[in-house]
């Protein structure tokens, strides 16, 4: 797998034309690379929460990826899930999960992803989502298209819920927010939806949504480090993401956030926006 991940690396760097990109793409293999070496063997896991764990994968790979940007721009801002706390609106903002789907990874479920999101003031400029095991990419940068592999995907085409295919994403709140979700999904299911999907993956999942493979996605929290990618992943490809209300989606706390295409987006959020919980900061 790490000679595919290779070669799809060389056919994704030479679509993106970005002066940051070949530095993204090559923090995003050295990341890939980090959480091959430990998948599937013994893990040190730590729990920080419910259902909410860090690896020592996700530490090498972080340590990987910010080492590897930090040589080439030791001024811009980080901000990752585990070791740096920059502003997400900073001048230039590296915005990172070396490993969504720990609970995949520690799982032996190869179903994982290194996301990282370039910002500039706020605007996504790049955004990279690799998938180690499998050995794809997904790439996109503001005003250059989106890619997977090196061709170039588009949203998908649905335009009522009765054609769709959702994916969803369970907050590790097993109270208020994971009913909410269960009774979101029941009213999807009623709009005789094509089914849902729930891989434990945000980035892959949003990817998926640019890719055309899912017609939309929700949760009802994410991390900016979550998002970030597949925010620029989802604009290159034609598509439209918001918090579940229909606002914005910003980067500097957490978020409720759904996508899709134009068309459908507006159903969508019909449907997701009936049941949002309140997000504390």
């Amino acid at each position: 797998m790490k000679e595919y991940l290779q070669s799809n690396k060389h056919k994704s760097r030479a679509r993106l034309r970005v002066p940051t990109a070949h530095v993204a793409i090559e923090a995003a293999h050295a990341g890939s690379m980090a959480l091959l070496d430990y998948f599937r063997k013994p893990l040190e896991v730590r729990a920080k929460g419910v259902a909410n764990y860090v690896s020592e994968a996700d530490l090498a790979a972080e340590s990987a990826v910010v080492q590897t940007i930090q040589d080439a721009f030791p001024t811009h801002a980080i901000l990752s899930e585990e070791s740096h706390s920059d502003r997400a609106d900073a001048e230039h903002s590296w915005i990172i999960d070396p490993l969504d789907g720990t609970n995949n990874f520690i799982h032996g479920i190869p179903h994982f992803a290194v996301s990282i999101g370039y910002y500039q003031s706020g605007q996504g400029v790049l955004g990279i989502v690799t998938s180690p095991a499998t050995g794809d990419w997904f790439v996109a940068a503001r005003g250059e298209g989106a890619w997977f592999n090196g061709q170039p995907i588009r949203v998908g085409s649905a335009q009522g819920l009765e054609q769709a295919m959702i994916a969803c994403g369970f907050y590790y709140d097993r109270d208020q927010m994971m009913q909410s979700t269960l009774d979101t999904i029941g009213d999807l299911f009623r709009c005789e939806i094509h089914g849902i999907r729930r891989f434990g993956a945000a980035a892959l999942d949003l990817a998926y949504v640019a890719a055309g493979w899912f017609d939309g996605f929700f949760e009802y929290r994410l991390s900016p480090w979550d998002v970030a990618a597949g925010a620029v992943l989802i604009q290159e490809a034609g598509g439209t993401l918001s918090d579940c209300q229909g606002n914005p989606v910003t980067l500097n706390r957490p978020t409720s956030v759904c996508a899709s295409n134009p068309k459908l987006h507006p159903k969508l959020l019909e449907m997701v926006g009936k049941r949002i919980p309140k997000i504390s900061e």
